[in-house]
């Protein structure tokens, strides 16, 4: 079966005309008229996102390097690998190699990528490619102005049971962590 993004997916829509309903720095919300399968017409209200990437960095003795960040959408901290978003134009090697680094003040000499999760597929069009980061040197990080984070460590089984029980619920960790795991494993 063909998971399809083109115009033999029986499933696929085809865009009418869109709407820019809000654009800001980060986020850009849009309203489309589409053509629907049955050849009716919808309405799809959907946030455009410049993508982003996370990283599981794997230290020395096999511990990962976690972030505990204070998220204000839903007024909490969370747990979660370290991240970013892409600039525009910029690879996303380098993309997760400058987050290491201003993060978790890492540099890393090798990296896989994993692969990419899509977070938000009913209504945002935001890809996180997912990395993992190993052979890890301290550089010192180099925070952005306004963000404030702690950083802590997590074996590979504590972040497993972190994720079973409820502590980390980010899904790009989530995500990340299930594609790292077998590699860490052996």
């Amino acid at each position: 079966m063909n998971a399809g993004d083109g115009a033999d997916d029986p499933l696929s829509e085809t865009g009418l005309a869109s709407e820019t309903v809000f654009a800001g720095r980060l986020l850009t919300v849009l309203r489309d008229t589409v053509r629907l399968p049955d050849g009716k017409q919808g309405v799809r209200e959907y946030v455009r996102h410049p993508g982003a990437v996370a990283i599981v960095a794997v230290l020395a003795d096999g511990r990962l390097v976690f972030e505990r960040q204070f998220r204000y959408p839903l007024r909490r901290a969370f747990l979660e690998v370290p991240a970013g978003k892409i600039d525009p134009g910029e690879d996303i090697l380098a993309c997760a190699r400058r987050e290491l680094r201003e993060e978790a003040g890492y540099e890393a000499a090798r990296w896989d990528h994993l692969g990419v999760m899509h977070p938000c597929i009913g209504y945002a069009d935001e890809r996180i490619e997912l990395f993992l980061a190993r052979d890890l040197v301290e550089v010192g990080n180099a925070l952005d102005d306004g963000e404030f984070l702690e950083l802590l460590t997590l074996s590979p089984q504590e972040a497993e049971a972190a994720v079973l029980d409820g502590r980390i619920t980010d899904g790009k960790t989530i995500a990340a962590l299930f594609r790292a795991l077998p590699l860490l494993r052996g």
